[in-house]
């Protein structure tokens, strides 16, 4: 049940960002995720008696966190969906395994990169390349696309970065959550006028949606994957990586009457399988989430696991940081 909330939760992002986009430009619409998400989880992290992280260089590696996993992509995906519908933005977010992988090769923490990964690794590049039709004289999808599938490697580098320097033994995952939204609230307002003092029209409808899009689709999707982890461990978790584009879509095409090409079509199928075939014979299972009393990293560690294989693990499974 919960699995199936969280699909619908994060599965209907793309949707609330289109209809906040009415009436707000995408850097306001990033703004206001942020800081509302970072309120309600600031609240619930002192009500169940937890505190902020202390110390400099956490605080720096938050800032960092924040910025490739919150700031970057939610202003990415805002811009990106002024010319891509809702639907195409959920299954081109899917492209973030796909980045993880290439990021590991890179690193050297994907060893051993199977055929049918590989297989499944050019299989998505050619899915998004039939999505942009570099062949179309009409480029304005096109733009749109990239800048979210640039929200999609963003969120596969702070998964790595993340997996490697920010979470510790001590420190509640709730606690986290709420500080990484804070940091990224602060670097949103400093760019806010460059591109965020435009005029706004708060209508009921752009209203609603800046306040799901901020503690439904933002904060809460935060604790319930934690929770989903912790409970019934990261397969279970990873079902909601393969829903989301199925979620955006259906809610696109319904809600909004979005119309799909073919061609997009197309694209969207070869790109989840991709996706799906990247997680065969891939890295060893994640150990379950640790509770509020323990971070991912010393989880790992008890289990002699590198931080960077289970961040890049995780990364595969869910496919997102928290569109």
């Amino acid at each position: 049940m919960r699995v199936a909330v969280l699909a619908l939760l994060w599965g209907s992002t793309f949707l609330w960002i289109e209809l906040a986009l009415r009436g707000l430009s995408p850097l306001q619409v990033t703004f206001v995720r942020c800081a509302l998400g970072a309120l309600v989880l600031t609240v619930a992290c002192y009500a169940t008696g937890r505190s902020m992280p202390r110390g400099v260089i956490v605080w720096r590696h938050l800032v960092v966190a924040a910025f490739f996993c919150n700031a970057l992509p939610f202003a990415l995906f805002s811009l990106g969906q002024q010319t891509v519908d809702s639907g195409l933005a959920g299954v081109l977010n899917s492209t973030t395994p796909i980045w993880s992988i290439v990021l590991g090769l890179a690193l050297g923490s994907e060893r051993g990169l199977r055929p049918v990964r590989l297989t499944g690794l050019l299989l998505g590049f050619a899915g998004t390349i039939v999505i942009f039709a570099p062949w179309r004289t009409n480029g304005s999808i096109g733009w749109g696309a990239l800048a979210i599938l640039g929200a999609a490697a963003s969120y596969a580098v702070a998964f790595t970065y993340m997996g490697r320097t920010l979470v510790r033994k001590g420190t509640p995952t709730i606690s986290l959550s709420a500080a990484q939204l804070v940091a990224a609230s602060g670097l949103t307002a400093i760019t806010m006028p460059i591109g965020g003092l435009e005029s706004i029209h708060p209508g009921p409808t752009v209203l609603v949606a800046a306040v799901v899009l901020s503690v439904f689709c933002t904060a809460a999707t935060f604790h319930l994957t934690y929770r989903i982890i912790n409970d019934e461990g990261a397969t279970s978790a990873a079902v909601v990586g393969y829903l989301l584009p199925v979620v955006s879509v259906l809610l696109g095409a319904v809600v909004l009457g979005e119309h799909l090409s073919v061609r997009v079509v197309l694209g969207m199928a070869v790109v989840l399988v991709g996706v799906g075939m990247t997680r065969q014979n891939g890295t060893p299972a994640t150990p379950a989430a640790p509770a509020d009393g323990q971070s991912a990293v010393g989880a790992s560690a008890a289990f002699g696991k590198p931080a960077v294989e289970n961040a890049t693990a995780t990364a595969i499974g869910l496919g997102a940081c928290d569109s």
